[in-house]
């Protein structure tokens, strides 16, 4: 069997309880590009309307989508749905399925207390070194204001792997 080819990532979809609250904090804080602003989908039997059906299977009714895209062009939709619930604990990163998304900046300690300041949180006391005293890669864990867990990187993920971070 010949090697896969490695595909580039598109988008990311993100569930939020409040759209327009969070195109703001991901253009204003993030600095992501708002390519589509909030829309409301109706269920019903337009192509965008037959494909949700599709997904979501019979009567999802209605919701908002905001469409952004990062500094290197992956792609995020942001989703509102009538019924949204924010689960009480929102890092069961034990269960199956995405528990983070990860940013880079290679000033992150900037970048977290912008987070926090537009009421986001630390999940992290501080940011840890991967390499101590050697190299300045760095992370730390956040969460957007609307429970989303995101990590942030000061340098790409070749460079902080590449060399075996946990030697």
């Amino acid at each position: 069997m010949s090697k896969a080819y490695p595909r580039s990532f598109s988008h990311i979809g993100l569930s939020v309880p409040n759209l327009e609250q969070a195109v703001e904090f991901y253009t204003q804080v993030l600095g992501w590009y708002l390519i589509m602003p909030p829309t409301e989908i109706i269920e019903d039997q337009s192509a965008i309307g037959a494909m949700c059906t599709d997904v979501f299977g019979a009567n999802w009714q209605k919701f908002k989508i905001a469409h952004l895209s990062t500094g290197d062009r992956i792609g995020v939709e942001l989703f509102e749905f009538p019924n949204q619930q924010s689960p009480e604990n929102n890092f069961e990163y034990w269960k199956t399925g995405i528990f983070h998304f990860c940013v880079q900046d290679p000033n992150l300690e900037e970048l977290a207390e912008k987070i926090v300041a537009a009421g986001g949180k630390k999940r992290m006391a501080k940011p840890r070194y991967y390499y101590p005293y050697e190299k300045p890669y760095r992370m730390i864990y956040m969460e957007d204001p609307f429970g989303n867990i995101l990590e942030i990187y000061s340098h790409s993920y070749e460079l902080i792997y590449a060399q075996g971070a946990y030697q």
